[in-house]
């Protein structure tokens, strides 16, 4: 098997190989304005996936994925002689979807600001409902714990329900 570090170093080249080939060499009129996002590689080296983003609408990313398509086998001869590798890995375009999910993330994002919002307004002129405090505040006076002894049949202070022994050990009855 193929160490990770060596095949991260292998999809890095790959990615710098494939977005300079986009920029240079590829001259088809349906390709967009594309972004090489990331290129990931199995680890036999043999399947590599790239990763792209084009900015424009539906249509002119269905354009790019058709000339990206098309022009895979000049893309992977190219990788193939940049990095010089035994095999030359597989090359698969997937589409991106990083700003879509960037958009969907700011529309929830700003929805929660909208809820914060209105939570804050409605609190605003709000009082408790019962106690402004609801939590007890220990008095000085009650440090000594009056309940916890009672006292036994013979006037000794002990637990509740203990009694003293014969040998004056509490809790057993006499012998």
């Amino acid at each position: 098997m193929v160490d990770a570090a060596r095949a991260r170093k292998l999809a890095d080249r790959i990615q710098q190989i494939v977005a300079e080939m986009l920029e240079r060499r590829i001259k088809d009129p349906r390709l967009g304005f594309v972004t090489v996002t990331d290129t990931r590689i199995t680890n036999d080296l043999r399947d590599a996936t790239v990763y792209y983003t084009v900015y424009g609408s539906d249509g002119e990313r269905a354009e790019t994925a058709a000339a990206l398509e098309s022009a895979k086998g000049v893309i992977r001869s190219e990788v193939g002689r940049k990095t010089g590798v035994r095999h030359t890995p597989s090359i698969t375009f997937v589409m991106d979807s990083l700003m879509e999910n960037a958009a969907h993330i700011d529309d929830l994002l700003a929805q929660a600001r909208a809820k914060d919002a209105e939570v804050a307004k409605t609190a605003q002129g709000a009082s408790p409902a019962g106690d402004p405090n609801p939590y007890r505040v220990a008095d000085e006076d009650e440090g000594e714990d009056a309940d916890t002894t009672e006292d036994t049949d013979d006037g000794s202070a002990g637990p509740p329900g203990a009694a003293d022994g014969a040998d004056g050990r509490p809790g057993r009855p006499p012998s």
